[in-house]
């Protein structure tokens, strides 16, 4: 029996199943990678909002972590909502001495609107958790807060990136889904660029995209592809399943992780 590549996220749990570490694992299982898990926050969650966290104890994510890596390892990890400057310490800290790829999905907030990272915690992601990534995954609001650099155009893409840069990751992927336009995301290491275009799909069961991206280069990279060609493919997989969200209660729908199943000949 073969063993797939493990990728590990450390995240919070949403209770409607569209995004956080649920999505990961779903994403995960569909491109091929066996998925673990670190909890670090649980979420009451559905479509309409998130109606409250809870973080869990430092000690709790810290004996996670030492579980799942003293004994299984890991050939990448996905990091979500953290939620508390203690959480993130811990978690860079313990990522720091590992050899696998570190992707850093800076969730501060819910696709509805809601705060998930306290704003004491900022400080924290900048000098504690960046330094540590492979590769950081903001959205243009996640860029505004860590950098205060806002993006108004596809020519602010770039500045953006270089002032995330700055604090130490490998590489930055600001994502510009939320402008005007094609959506057009950028990615660079400070001296290669390249940028990702894709239709917009109209289609308003968007919940999860930034977790689905984040674990879905996490999973590339553990099936070991270079960072360009693993948000090439991650991107590939995430608009496919944007394209066909769904609904489901009365808000907002997740997007459909196993859209290349569905999509299937079944003959």
């Amino acid at each position: 029996m073969t063993t797939p590549p493990r990728v590990l996220t450390i995240a919070g749990s949403d209770s409607g199943g569209g995004a956080g570490i649920q999505a990961d694992l779903k994403t995960m299982l569909a491109i091929g990678v066996h998925g673990m898990s670190v909890i670090a926050a649980v979420t009451a969650q559905n479509s309409l909002g998130v109606q409250g966290y809870w973080e869990l104890p430092a000690e709790a994510v810290r004996a996670q972590l030492d579980s799942v890596l003293g004994d299984i390892g890991a050939q990448a990890v996905k990091t979500g909502m953290l939620a508390s400057p203690e959480l993130v310490a811990v978690v860079a800290g313990r990522l720091a001495g590992e050899p696998a790829p570190v992707v850093v999905d800076p969730v501060g907030v819910s696709k509805h609107g809601d705060p998930l990272l306290a704003p004491e915690a900022v400080e924290t992601v900048r000098t504690r958790l960046l330094p540590v990534a492979t590769v950081v995954t903001p959205n243009l609001w996640e860029v505004e807060q860590l950098t205060s650099v806002k993006v108004e155009d596809e020519e602010g893409l770039r500045p953006a990136a270089e002032a995330v840069l700055e604090f130490g990751p490998a590489w930055v992927l600001v994502k510009g889904g939320h402008l005007p336009g094609r959506p057009v995301d950028l990615l660079t290491d400070g001296s290669r660029e390249f940028r990702f275009a894709a239709e917009r799909h109209d289609n308003r069961h968007t919940h999860g995209t930034g977790c689905t991206l984040a674990s879905a280069i996490a999973a590339h990279l553990a099936l070991g592809a270079e960072v360009p060609e693993a948000v090439g493919l991650a991107k590939e997989y995430v608009t496919g399943a944007i394209a066909r969200g769904f609904p489901l209660g009365a808000g907002i729908g997740p997007v459909d992780h196993a859209w290349r199943w569905r999509g299937a000949d079944p003959g």
